[in-house]
């Protein structure tokens, strides 16, 4: 999202044991950055961050490791952080729901409630840009790791009504490896959602 006229600035660093991707994402109008998923490693996610200003720290869902560096990180911007309120471990300035929205300088990003991985994750969708922070909602390959029958059913009722409506051309940028144009992922992730999975749950592709 960095691409010669793009008007916000995304920027990654996979960090920790987990190889998780924390996203920075500025506006290039005002400066102003936010910073997602603070995981690990707390000088390189700061330096991220160097040359704009931070606004908030936002977390897509509240596994450890996604947010270990956060106290740290919270302790030394002194910015607010935001998390769905079914956030467990998190004490955040503001919490989310569907549907509410985070200013970002010029640019507006909705909230998307996306339960299943766990019952408090939430994605990141800045539409004038098309594109979206998923955390682990969804990768490339297949939904996120779920840990019930129960939540792989949700997980199921989140791709078909929230995340399959989105734009063609939408990019998302997961929690853990590359991004990936829903696009291309769609005939996959309909061709998961046509068959029976009976009592599943754990890590699933698109091709089981």
């Amino acid at each position: 999202m960095s691409s010669e006229g793009a008007r916000l600035e995304l920027n990654c660093e996979t960090v920790g044991a987990w190889q998780t991707n924390a996203y920075s994402l500025r506006c290039r109008t005002t400066g102003r950055s936010l910073l997602f998923d603070p995981a690990a490693e707390p000088d390189r996610l700061l330096a991220m961050l160097d040359g704009s200003e931070p606004v908030g720290i936002v977390v897509t869902h509240s596994h450890m490791d996604h947010i270990a560096a956060l106290e740290e990180i919270r302790e030394e911007l002194k910015i607010p952080v935001m998390a769905h309120r079914g956030a467990r471990g998190i004490e955040a300035d503001r919490w989310l729901e569907d549907g509410d929205v985070v200013q970002l300088g010029e640019h507006t990003l909705r909230i998307y409630y996306t339960p299943g991985h766990t019952e408090d994750s939430v994605c990141y969708y800045a539409k004038d840009e098309n594109c979206v922070v998923v955390g682990d909602a969804i990768f490339e390959g297949g939904p996120g790791h779920t840990s019930s029958p129960g939540a792989f059913q949700v997980t199921l009722r989140t791709l078909r009504e929230v995340i399959l409506p989105w734009p063609e051309n939408t990019v998302c940028y997961p929690g853990h490896g590359p991004s990936f144009r829903l696009r291309d992922e769609r005939s996959a992730i309909e061709a998961f959602l046509a068959k029976d999975h009976g009592d599943f749950c754990g890590d699933a592709t698109w091709e089981m």
